[in-house]
């Protein structure tokens, strides 16, 4: 797989920098996946006779904060990296990282030692998405980006959908939850593929030029011109990831905790129905806001996500015959920005600070995901223990995005010329 000039891409150079970049998002997804749907099953397991339920809820913001936070940092510097090595070896590298650490989770022996390595995954999860949908977004014509951007989308919440499936089958269990760790570790070949072998985006190299100009340093995208394009990137991310991991996410040890023991697999099937919505949400996100223009989609979408997540936490419950289809509108409506900001982030920064400027926007919006995480555990031993109390709360994050978007630029396809 090489480079046909410096300007173009063959077509099977275009195909093969579309499938690296969607298989390694995909396997983000696994990583993303794991602790919600594990989580509970590992605290129980290693706090052993010390467990209780509030333990369980504040492992599980612990874990998902942890991961927010090294994907902020992983992000940000990974995303740099790829405007300094080239997209396709960062992406490479951030492979390996999530798949290296997060197999390395079968070995530990306590919750603080699962609580590093989450971190560590982070790193490389937040790295794997600024460089693949830059890579991505540059190796593809304009036509193609909003299909493009849909696919990538998606592929995190197929990377979801199949775990979900593993988990049906092989419920996971305080008595038996190693082995998904150690199957995490797998994508690391995609990794070296992807290192050694995957063309690198012409457009990145043209932008070096023949003198191999050094790419600018972070701080570029707080100066000037691209502050507030840094600035308006940071909070369009900031909000659907917050209202996922801080609000959304909790359906998970929701369902755990009311199905228990004598159901140990409805987690897994409520991961499988939000997953499957997720999956067609993901995709058809960049083709909406293709269609009827990027600011009016990203409103309605807030709209309709605040909807359906106070409705899944305050109108049904675990059990009762409406949570699951409740849970696959919720999946498919919230899911919506993950397709569209694939499509919008790389169209609002220029070349030379692309990765950059999407690894920051969305890293930093995990960063205040990860507060919010916190602070939804917190919120969560307030309310005494009441999931459904706690996500009816934070669906109203989600509400922000009404405002927001009305800051940002209409770009509408420009920017990637």
């Amino acid at each position: 797989m090489t480079a046909a000039s410096p300007t173009e891409l063959t077509r099977a150079g275009r195909y093969a920098v579309l499938a690296a970049a969607f298989l390694g998002l995909a396997f983000d997804g696994v990583e993303l996946g794991l602790m919600p749907v594990a989580s509970l099953s590992v605290t129980q397991s290693l706090l052993g006779a010390e467990y209780t339920e509030a333990d369980g809820g504040l492992w599980f913001a612990r874990f998902t904060a942890a991961l927010m936070l090294g994907a902020a940092i992983g992000g940000s510097l990974l995303g740099n990296l790829g405007d300094r090595i080239g997209r396709a070896r960062a992406m490479g590298i951030s492979i390996l990282f999530y798949s290296a650490f997060a197999g390395l989770g079968a070995l530990v022996r306590s919750c603080e030692e699962m609580l590093l390595l989450r971190f560590m995954v982070g790193l490389g999860v937040g790295g794997m998405w600024p460089n693949g949908v830059a890579l991505a977004a540059e190796c593809w014509p304009r036509a193609s980006r909003p299909t493009v951007a849909g696919i990538l989308g998606a592929g995190i919440n197929i990377g979801i959908l199949a775990l979900s499936q593993i988990g049906r089958f092989w419920p996971i269990t305080p008595d038996s939850w190693r082995w998904i760790f150690a199957m995490a570790a797998i994508p690391a070949a995609l990794g070296v593929i992807v290192l050694t072998l995957l063309p690198e985006s012409p457009k990145w190299l043209a932008s070096r030029g023949v003198e191999k100009r050094p790419a600018p340093p972070l701080r570029t995208l707080f100066q000037g011109e691209l502050l507030p394009l840094t600035l308006v990137g940071i909070l369009l991310a900031s909000i659907p990831l917050v209202g996922a991991w801080a609000g959304g996410k909790w359906m998970l040890p929701w369902a755990d905790s009311v199905a228990g023991s004598a159901a140990p697999g409805y987690k897994a099937t409520t991961l499988q129905w939000w997953s499957l919505g997720a999956t067609i949400g993901s995709f058809l996100g960049a083709p909406l806001a293709g269609w009827i223009g990027r600011r009016l989609s990203y409103f309605l979408i807030s709209v309709g996500a605040t909807a359906l997540t106070w409705a899944m936490f305050r109108l049904t419950a675990p059990l009762e015959p409406s949570f699951l289809p409740v849970v696959f509108a919720q999946g498919l409506v919230a899911t919506l920005f993950f397709g569209w900001l694939p499509l919008y982030l790389p169209e609002l920064f220029p070349t030379h600070v692309r990765a950059s400027g999407a690894g920051v926007s969305m890293n930093i919006g995990r960063f205040a995901t990860a507060g919010g995480v916190l602070a939804a555990g917190s919120l969560f031993k307030w309310f005494g223990g009441d999931y459904a109390m706690l996500g009816g709360a934070c669906a109203l994050i989600y509400a922000a995005g009404m405002l927001v978007i009305w800051l940002a630029p209409a770009t509408d396809g420009r920017g990637l010329e």
